[in-house]
């Protein structure tokens, strides 16, 4: 495994790693943002809206 190191400079790897890993979280959580279902700032739209348009009066 020391050889590994030996070809990357180690600082530089892992800066490269969780600046990766830090964007990829970003995206992810976008992408959930932007669904009805895991939108927690907002919370869900659709479903509040149909059991209002479903209920008699």
């Amino acid at each position: 495994m020391w050889r590994v190191w030996l070809l990357f400079d180690p600082r530089r790897a892992l800066v490269a790693l969780f600046v990766f890993l830090f964007v990829l979280a970003l995206l992810i959580h976008f992408i959930l943002l932007s669904t009805d279902r895991f939108n927690w700032i907002e919370g869900p739209h659709h479903g509040a809206l149909t059991t209002m348009q479903a209920a008699p009066k």
